[in-house]
């Protein structure tokens, strides 16, 4: 049987080299991160200590690294891939990678009559575990026949595309086709929450009509139950988006939707979202329209403002007419010329808390129109929240001011509501 050297033991990469294992192939193992290879070794596998060391005793090398960059880093280094190649060995990368660094290397491994195939997949973390991913395969027909055996260990479909980057080429746009089909469920879903329709009955109505899609199948109940664990993170969608942008401005192809999906995950990573599954861009169009895309529980009702208790904190407040007074910090900014501005911090007290925003009260006089950022006491563990002055009451020797807040993340919306309920109830 075929010896194998893996490189890349990241989501997809470890359990495709445990399936590896379990099918009796003998399998030596390489990490940058040596304890990802730890739980391989207990299953059976050789830990090696360098890319070269992985390759020298093995018949096929399997890489299935993060990008471009790593590949070719992993490739030429020092006691890399390159420094321990032999004549017959054939090299299958399922990396998603672009075409050109396929052709590359395909050339560089010719030179040194070492076989190449690239072979990257389709499927997320749950097919590569169970072994039913399905590859699109670039290079020779016959090195693809003739390793038909380790893709048949590792998914339930193979198809060979054509020469050398073919496969690279098939899996850029398949995975602009998947990040455009995630917006489209994120935007859907949105559109269909905010008109008070619960998330779960429609996606429901997707999965059984024209609206239906492999997205909606594996995402859709990631987003309405909002479990973001990784099964393809945020940041290597982007990266397949910004690679089928590379190839849509080489080939002079108009690609509105890509570009438009791509910002979106731009807009995610720039959130931090970039570790979390793909899915979590859901939260862009959660933070717009200032409400959650959640399966209808008493959580998502108290957020609708449909109380599950007899009583909301709120309500109790008003009703008691009890007064929060909470301490705040606030820096007002003020614009010198263009390039410049001042600051200075003054304080306030957090007077109500208000479907649009805070009401505050002060002794320092503001203008209609600025804005402010809030700093809440250390116990509220809250980062600093922006807000516009929108409306100002005088009220003898202070002022009461209404303060919209700007760009609020529906979660630090939550944890500041649950803060005030909790002062709510200890005054009361």
């Amino acid at each position: 049987m075929k010896r194998i050297g893996f490189i890349g033991l990241g989501t997809m990469g470890k359990p495709m080299a445990a399936n590896l294992i379990r099918k009796g192939y003998s399998v030596t193992v390489y990490n940058r991160t040596a304890e990802k290879a730890e739980e391989l070794a207990r299953l059976g596998a050789s830990i090696a200590l360098t890319p070269a060391e992985a390759v020298r005793n093995s018949d096929v090398l399997i890489t299935m690294l993060s990008d471009d960059k790593v590949l070719l880093d992993t490739f030429y280094s020092e006691h890399g891939i390159l420094s321990g190649i032999h004549p017959a060995l054939t090299m299958i990368d399922c990396s998603t990678v672009a075409p050109q660094t396929s052709q590359r290397l395909s050339e560089e491994l010719a030179n040194h009559f070492v076989d190449f195939l690239d072979a990257p997949v389709t499927g997320s973390s749950p097919a590569a575990e169970a072994g039913t991913l399905a590859f699109m395969v670039g290079g020779s027909k016959e090195i693809f026949d003739e390793q038909a055996d380790i893709f048949a260990a590792l998914g339930s479909k193979m198809l060979y595309v054509g020469p050398s980057g073919a496969g690279s080429y098939a899996k850029i746009a398949h995975n602009a086709m998947v990040g455009i089909n995630a917006i489209g469920l994120a935007e859907g879903l949105s559109i269909a929450t905010k008109a008070g329709i619960d998330p779960a009955v429609f996606l429901e109505i997707v999965k059984s009509g024209g609206a239906n899609s492999r997205q909606a199948e594996l995402k859709g109940e990631k987003i309405i139950n909002r479990d973001f664990s990784n099964q393809f993170s945020l940041k290597l969608m982007l990266k397949d988006m910004l690679l089928a942008s590379d190839l849509t401005a080489r080939f002079q192809l108009p690609a509105p939707m890509l570009h438009n999906a791509t910002s979106m995950f731009q807009m995610g990573l720039s959130k931090g979202l970039g570790e979390e599954d793909l899915s979590s861009v859901i939260q862009i169009y959660e933070e717009w329209m200032q409400q959650l895309v959640l399966r209808r529980t008493e959580a998502a009702a108290a957020m609708d403002n449909k109380p599950a208790s007899p009583l909301s904190g709120r309500e109790r407040r008003r009703d008691t007419r009890v007064m929060l007074g909470i301490k705040l910090l606030l820096s007002v900014y003020q614009w010198e010329q263009v390039g410049a501005f001042s600051g200075q911090n003054i304080e306030g007290t957090l007077f109500d808390l208000s479907e649009s925003g805070l009401q505050i009260t002060s002794k320092f006089p503001l203008a209609p129109d600025m804005f402010v950022v809030i700093h809440f006491p250390k116990d509220a563990d809250l980062p600093p929240i922006t807000a516009k002055v929108i409306r100002i009451v005088s009220k003898g020797n202070e002022f009461q001011y209404g303060c919209m807040l700007s760009g609020l993340p529906p979660y630090v919306r939550i944890k500041l509501e649950k803060y005030i309920e909790a002062h709510i109830d200890s005054a009361i």
